[in-house]
C-alpha cells in the first residue's frame, strides 16, 4: 500500500504536470527547429511569439465571454484559439517581410539573424505589454478538474490522490493531433516535401524549381501556429504571465539542441526529458521517501536537489552539457 501512494504522490507532483509541460515545450521546440532547418538561425523573438499568440487568444477569450458565447464544460480559451493562431501567424508573416527577408536578400550571416531576431523579440515584447500590460492575467473558465485529489482517494482507498485538471489533458491531446498533422503535412504533402528538399539542400531544391519565399512563408505560418498553441495552452494550464514566454526559451533551446536541432522528432523527445528534469530535480521527494522507507524513519529534510525558484537551471545545465559533449543532438542534426 506504500508503494502505491508513494507512486499515486509521485504521479500527482510529477509524472502528470511535466508530461503536460512537455506536451506544451514540444510545440515551441517544433517551432524552433522548423525556422532553423530552413532560415539556418536561432529565432530569439520566438517566445514572444508564442506570448504574442496567447495574448490575442485572450483577448479574443474575454469577447466571447463578455457576449456571453462559451462551450461549457470546456474554455471558451478553445474557441478563441484561431484568433490567436491568426494574430501570430500575421506578425511572424509581417516581421519575415518588413525584417528578415532584407538580411535574406544580402545572405547575411546566421549570426546577424539572430542578433535581429532579438531585436524583433524586444519589440514584440514592448507591444505585447503596450496592449496588454506586464501583469498576469486568467483566462481560463469551465471545470477544472477531470479528477480532484479526493476523488481519486475515495476511489481507490489511497492516503494520495491524483488530480488530473481538464487543461493538463486538452494539452496533451491538443498536441498529439497537432503533431501528427505537422508529420503527415511534412510527409505527405506537397509542400512538405519542397520543405524537407529546402532544408536538406537549398541550393539543389532551388535547381527544382522549389520556389524559396514560398518554403519560407510556409515555414513562418507552420512556426507561428505552433507557437500561439503552445503560448495559449501554456497560459491555460498555469497562468498567463508576459515576462515568462522570455525565460520559457531556455528550455525550448535546451529541448531543440538536445533532440538535434532541425529534427522534428529530436525535438518532442528533448522537450520532454528537458520537463521531466526540471520538474524531477525540483520535485521535494521527502514524503515519496518516508513511504518507501521503514515507518518510524523519515528525512529531517525536503530531499529537494534544486529549489523551483531555480528550475530553469536545470534547462541551462542539460543546454552547456550538451553543447560540450554532442553538440548534434540525440538524433544528429545540424551543429550550431
Amino acid at each position: 500500500m506504500d508503494i502505491l501512494n508513494a507512486l499515486a504522490l509521485f504521479s500527482n507532483f510529477v509524472l502528470v504536470p511535466a508530461t503536460a509541460y512537455g506536451a506544451q515545450l514540444a510545440l515551441g521546440a517544433l517551432g524552433v527547429t522548423l525556422i532553423f532547418g530552413i532560415l539556418r538561425f536561432a529565432n530569439f523573438s520566438h517566445g514572444e511569439l508564442m506570448s504574442f499568440g496567447a495574448m490575442a487568444a485572450i483577448l479574443a477569450t474575454w469577447g466571447l465571454q463578455s457576449a456571453g458565447v462559451s462551450i461549457a464544460p470546456f474554455p471558451t480559451a478553445l474557441l478563441a484559439l484561431p484568433v490567436g493562431v491568426l494574430a501570430a501567424v500575421l506578425m511572424a508573416v509581417g516581421t519575415d517581410r518588413l525584417v528578415f527577408r532584407f538580411y535574406r536578400k544580402k545572405r547575411a550571416n546566421p549570426i546577424v539573424f539572430a542578433i535581429v531576431s532579438v531585436g524583433v523579440m524586444f519589440v514584440m515584447a514592448g507591444l505585447i505589454r503596450i496592449i496588454i500590460g506586464p501583469d498576469d492575467q486568467s483566462f481560463a473558465d469551465g471545470e477544472r478538474f477531470i479528477i480532484t485529489f479526493r476523488e481519486f482517494r475515495d476511489m481507490t482507498g489511497l492516503a494520495e490522490g491524483i488530480a488530473v485538471k481538464q487543461t493538463q489533458v486538452i494539452t496533451v491531446v491538443i498536441t498529439l493531433i497537432v503533431v501528427a498533422a505537422l508529420f503527415w503535412f511534412l510527409q505527405k504533402t506537397r509542400s512538405g516535401k519542397a520543405m524537407r528538399a529546402y532544408s536538406d539542400d537549398e541550393d539543389l531544391a532551388l535547381l527544382s524549381g522549389i520556389n524559396p519565399e514560398r518554403v519560407v512563408t510556409i515555414a513562418w505560418i507552420i512556426a507561428a501556429s505552433l507557437a500561439a498553441i503552445a503560448g495559449t495552452l501554456y497560459g491555460l494550464d498555469k497562468t498567463y504571465k508576459p515576462f515568462i514566454f522570455l525565460q520559457i526559451l531556455l528550455p525550448i533551446f535546451a529541448a531543440t539542441i538536445l533532440g538535434g536541432i532541425g529534427q522534428p522528432v529530436g525535438a518532442i523527445l528533448g522537450a520532454f526529458i528537458v520537463a521531466y528534469s526540471e520538474v524531477t530535480v525540483t520535485y521535494a521527494f521527502k514524503k515519496f521517501v518516508t513511504y518507501l522507507g521503514p515507518e518510524d524513519w523519515a528525512p529531517e529534510g525536503l530531499v529537494q536537489l534544486l529549489s523551483t525558484d531555480y528550475k530553469f537551471a536545470v534547462s541551462f545545465i542539460i543546454l552547456v552539457a550538451v553543447l560540450l559533449i554532442k553538440p548534434t543532438g540525440i538524433i544528429k542534426g545540424k551543429v550550431i
